[in-house]
């Protein structure tokens, strides 16, 4: 009967740990995503900004 109870608790609790795993990932690779793309935007603007001869955007 004991083990019956720690073997349902178990399968009760990973679905929910893995499915928080996913979303962290998913949610981690976003944020990556658009922290590089600010950052290549920037350099590309700050080229541009460059080649017309404009201050430089702080």
């Amino acid at each position: 009967m004991l083990e019956n109870f720690w073997a349902n608790a178990v399968f009760s609790v990973t679905p929910t740990i893995l499915l928080g795993l996913v979303f962290w990932f998913v949610i981690r690779a976003i944020l990556r995503a658009d922290r590089t793309e600010r950052k290549v935007y920037a350099t590309i603007e700050a080229e541009e900004r460059a080649k017309l001869g404009l201050p430089v955007k702080d």
